[in-house]
């Protein structure tokens, strides 16, 4: 039987370390659809492959 694997989820603070950002300004970027997120109750979380997606489209040309 082959599974599949659950992407990895990241919280606010990681992510907001990872990019070194509050996490004010990363729920802000959630809220303005800039990055993709999932709420779950009260608790936002981006998958790795959103957070790489969002890097690699604001990567400087």
């Amino acid at each position: 039987m082959i599974r599949n694997e659950q992407p990895k989820l990241l919280s606010l603070d990681e992510v907001a370390e990872i990019l070194a950002l509050s996490t004010r300004t990363v729920r802000r970027m959630i809220t303005s659809g800039e990055l993709k997120a999932y709420r779950f109750g009260r608790l936002w979380r981006i998958t790795e492959d959103d957070l790489q997606t969002f890097i690699s489209r604001h990567k400087s040309r």
